[in-house]
């Protein structure tokens, strides 16, 4: 269907995934989702890897033949998407004060090395980690400063994120999964989400319901295909269906 490349490839699910992060880490913070760091989130999302898909466009021919060739045909939408979503972070970081403004900046600065980062095996899970946890938890505790248990967040958001990034790199067979193979990847995967999950259940009431994060992903885990279309809307939408569970679950 088209419209599932739409979501796929355009970069708008993996924006939506930022931004409803954002939110359910706001709830596990202790404070009500804020429109500015859920923009930011999902403005800077779609300028990084927007343009990421532009610029490595040849490599994507051979490693995701599927998302190059929506690229191609689509390469001026892209590219608005792409200039859009950052002109919207930038002037909604700014407006959101100097605190979120330094964690978009950093995270930004981050992503004008991705290109170059993501090829490097063991830098690749790493910074993808960080700047993602930075994104989820860091720009709702920097918009807020008296938000509680950043630490118990950061410790489900991290090994969820890097659980992610394991299962998207087994699809293509990049990165450490490319040297471990499929059998351990999994394998490590599934521990790294137990963990995100006792974080959650042993944290303060407030965290608990993050616990639906390593819970879809464990879904995306246990159904995992080595397609394109499985790790753009199944793993990646394992992100934004366990925020939105979790949200729900903090309001029952």
């Amino acid at each position: 269907m088209r419209w599932l490349d739409a979501l796929a490839w355009s970069g708008v699910w993996l924006a939506a995934a930022a931004a409803a992060l954002v939110a359910a880490s706001s709830r596990a913070l202790g404070a009500d989702p804020a429109w500015l760091p859920m923009a930011v989130a999902a403005g800077g999302t779609l300028a990084v890897y927007g343009t990421d898909r532009l610029r490595d466009l040849a490599r994507d021919r051979a490693t995701a033949p599927e998302r190059a060739a929506f690229v191609e045909r689509h390469r001026n939408a892209i590219t608005a998407l792409a200039a859009a979503g950052g002109a919207v972070a930038a002037a909604c970081a700014v407006a959101a004060g100097p605190a979120v403004a330094a964690t978009a900046a950093l995270v930004a600065l981050l992503g004008l090395f991705h290109r170059r980062l993501k090829r490097r095996v063991a830098a690749k899970p790493a910074y993808l980690t960080f700047a993602w946890t930075a994104v989820a938890v860091g720009l709702p505790a920097a918009y807020d400063a008296a938000a509680l248990h950043r630490g118990w967040a950061a410790a489900v958001v991290a090994p969820t994120i890097l659980a992610n990034v394991a299962l998207s790199n087994l699809r293509d067979g990049e990165g450490l999964a490319g040297r471990f193979g499929g059998a351990r990847t999994r394998r490590a995967a599934a521990v790294l989400l137990a963990g995100a999950a006792a974080a959650a259940l042993t944290g303060p009431a407030p965290v608990r319901p993050l616990v639906m994060l390593p819970a879809a992903m464990a879904v995306a885990l246990r159904g995992f295909r080595a397609s394109e279309r499985y790790g753009a809307l199944a793993v990646d939408g394992a992100l934004l269906a366990g925020a939105l569970l979790a949200l729900w679950l903090a309001r029952v």
